[in-house]
């Protein structure tokens, strides 16, 4: 009975394809489903033998350990050149960007609800 080894759903690309390189570099047969045309099923590698199963799931977890330290490591290297900016010196780099953006949203929010807020005096009425 066919038995999911992996949601590809959310996953990117590029480990998606070194998953399925794994799994093929390692002899465990798989089958893929695609999520279809409007992203509503279930994208998943699946394993036709289950006696399979714990092999490739040791192996993908190996391999999810690896990556993620891996990551970390880019990370903490990252910040120690200086890459990772925070908020505050993103800002302080273009404020006017900021600020433009800041009165954008403002215009949009007074604009969206301006007309909740006066409706009952267009009606005519209005409390006196």
């Amino acid at each position: 009975m066919p038995v999911m080894l992996f949601k590809l759903n959310g996953v990117p690309d590029d480990e998606a394809d070194e998953i399925r390189a794994l799994l093929s570099q390692n002899d465990i047969p798989y089958y893929e489903t695609s999520a279809g045309n409007w992203r509503i099923s279930l994208a998943a590698i699946w394993l036709n033998d289950e006696d399979c199963f714990d092999q490739a799931k040791k192996l993908i977890e190996e391999y999810q350990t690896k990556r993620s330290t891996q990551a970390q490591q880019e990370y903490s290297q990252s910040e120690a050149e200086g890459n990772n900016l925070s908020f505050l010196n993103r800002f302080l780099q273009e404020p006017f960007r900021y600020i433009l953006y800041l009165l954008v949203v403002l215009i949009i929010i007074y604009f969206s609800t301006i007309p909740f807020l006066y409706f009952s005096d267009w009606l005519g009425g209005g409390v006196k």
